[in-house]
């Protein structure tokens, strides 16, 4: 493919060891971290669309829904202050996966988990009791807490237990708890909203998965990576032979020792993935979870009952569309995990980028002739509501098999040992500031774009589509601990990381010989090597080429020049 993105190196390790029991139990069990960051996604829309909850916190936005006091559409749910209860728990987990970075190295993977189940519990039960709306805040503050700790921890925990042959599947099936907990939170939402205290109940059932994760998270071993890091080797070895069942697990077992033997040399995480040769990780840590936001994706989700009201639907109806979504979402994310380690990360990126960028151009027509400027389309005809909910439902399948999962397993399947806790924290931490900014100006957004809106979220499925396309090399097949190999062989990344290609190079101009010394006279000693005749003390003009290079990259690195 053009820019070459389609490269897939081999490293030439095969770790034995297939799918066990253990293993998927495991991963099971851990990628239950999922469903709290689902339900919360599901469940804020679908109560800041219930009218009693609107009149007792946001009573502004109330008489606008009703039409008292304005009937433009787009604008109906304009209020930074209801935004601000969505959108709080992003910064609280952009601060929360910071610390989680730490506490991840320290005190392992499992810990974290363990945190972030408790804190999100807290969170549930302040928003269940809530008087007013600093109680709701503060709730959704905690909530954000337990959110940070679950997204940094568990990717890397699913990365780290999979064999390298399924960690596609295996890994995925964080995104397919999310995407659970989205429709289990909209099933709640159309139930509950019937009753008095509904909105109560809804926010008051995040305590219920919280608990699922707590449990699970508390049954878990750690992964045989984080007990190395922490000096556990009998323990970790023990750990890898029952993920891997009755094989040998020397080769892999001394790699990943080898792996955190590097790592320790790293006593600032923070600072060294800034370094010349982390470069690629680093643009994949920052870019992946903004485009994942850019796509306009979570904006259907957390907002998708608002959404439809806004386009029409009466309450009832856009709870039941909000269900439909959410189920396609489910099912659509099954597809991902049966086959992206077949098809590969590149596929599903490119095919899931197409689907979104039409569906999406079929939603701002839509929208743009029905509703105009003015924001008034008078009453829905049935066609058109099932036209409107099918183009976004076919949006939301090619985001559910794609960039929603992805985002998720490139991440934590890229990151070398030595910077992996790092790394994936500026990744959920880049990904919670989109969130947020997403979350607080959308209603604003589509107060003044209008139905430009999705115009603008199809343009950004275009940009990092072209991203994917030119930059992005496939990584499946490939042993965790054996990914570096990737970069090297990129026509792009390679530069940022040829002072190992030039190491190789001087190897073998120094080794590859027969390293016997060649007499031409009796004062002029000469080595052959490779063919090459030098009478400088052995040294090949060759040798003192690569050296010079090396020299010349190792001092780039140093300063981390581009």
């Amino acid at each position: 493919m053009a820019g070459g993105g389609g490269i897939a190196p081999g490293t030439g390790k095969q770790y034995p060891g297939g799918m066990t029991c253990n293993v998927f139990w495991t991963c099971i069990i851990a990628g239950t971290g999922g469903l709290i960051f689902g339900y919360d996604l599901g469940i804020s829309g679908g109560v800041t669309s219930m009218p009693i909850f609107l009149e007792k916190f946001f009573p502004s936005v109330y008489r606008k829904e009703e039409g008292i006091t304005s009937t433009n559409q787009y604008c109906k749910f304009n209020s930074q202050i209801l935004t601000l209860f969505t959108s709080s728990l992003y910064l609280a987990a952009l601060v929360a996966c910071l610390v989680a970075s730490w506490t991840t190295r320290k005190w392992g993977r499992k810990r974290s988990m363990l945190m972030g189940g408790f804190l999100f519990l807290a969170g549930a039960v302040v928003n269940a009791a809530a008087q007013n709306v600093l109680m709701l805040i503060i709730g959704r503050v905690l909530l954000g807490f337990g959110i940070g700790f679950a997204n940094q921890s568990t990717p890397i925990y699913l990365s780290e237990t999979a064999p390298y042959k399924y960690r596609g599947a295996l890994n995925m099936i964080f995104q397919m708890a999310i995407t659970i907990g989205i429709l289990v939170a909209d099933i709640a939402n159309y139930y509950f909203a019937k009753l008095v205290w509904g909105w109560r109940l809804s926010l008051g059932c995040a305590g219920v998965p919280a608990l699922i994760f707590i449990i699970g998270s508390w049954s878990l071993p750690d992964t045989p990576n984080s007990l190395i890091e922490r000096g556990n080797h009998d323990e970790a070895r023990n750990r890898l032979q029952k993920f891997r069942g009755n094989v040998n697990i020397e080769e892999e077992f001394n790699d990943l020792v080898a792996a955190c033997e590097e790592a320790k040399k790293i006593k600032n995480p923070w600072s060294n993935i800034f370094r010349r040769k982390y470069r690629p990780q680093l643009t994949f840590a920052v870019l992946l979870p903004a485009f994942q936001q850019m796509t306009g994706m979570n904006v259907y989700m957390f907002y998708a009952p608002v959404l439809f009201r806004t386009i029409g639907f009466g309450m009832s109806a856009s709870l039941m569309s909000a269900l439909i979504t959410g189920g396609v979402n489910a099912a659509a994310t099954v597809v991902s995990i049966a086959s992206v380690d077949k098809f590969g990360r590149r596929f599903w990126f490119l095919e899931g980028g197409i689907q979104m960028i039409i569906c999406q151009i079929i939603v701002s027509v839509a929208i743009g002739v029905r509703f105009g400027i003015s924001g008034n389309p008078g009453e829905l005809p049935r066609w058109y509501a099932i036209l409107l909910v099918s183009a976004i439902c076919v949006y939301v399948a090619g985001y559910a098999w794609s960039w929603g999962p992805l985002c998720w397993l490139v991440p934590s399947e890229i990151f070398p040992l030595e910077i992996r806790s790092a790394a994936q924290s500026i990744n959920v931490s880049v990904n919670m500031i989109f969130t947020f900014v997403i979350a607080q100006i959308f209603m604003y957004a589509l107060c003044h774009l209008k139905f430009g809106l999705f115009i603008l979220f199809a343009f950004c499925v275009v940009v990092m589509s072209i991203f994917i396309y030119k930059l992005f090399p496939e990584t499946k097949g490939i042993p965790i601990e054996e990914m570096a190999g990737i970069w090297k062989k990129h026509p792009y990344w390679k530069k940022f990381v040829t002072s190992t290609k030039h190491d190789c190079e001087c190897g073998r101009a120094k080794g590859s010989g027969n390293g016997k010394r060649v007499t031409n006279g009796k004062d002029s000693p000469k080595v052959s090597i490779d063919g090459i005749d030098s009478l400088n003390g052995g040294e090949s003009p060759k040798e003192r080429e690569c050296e010079l290079e090396t020299r010349k990259v190792k001092k780039l690195d140093e300063k981390d020049l581009c």
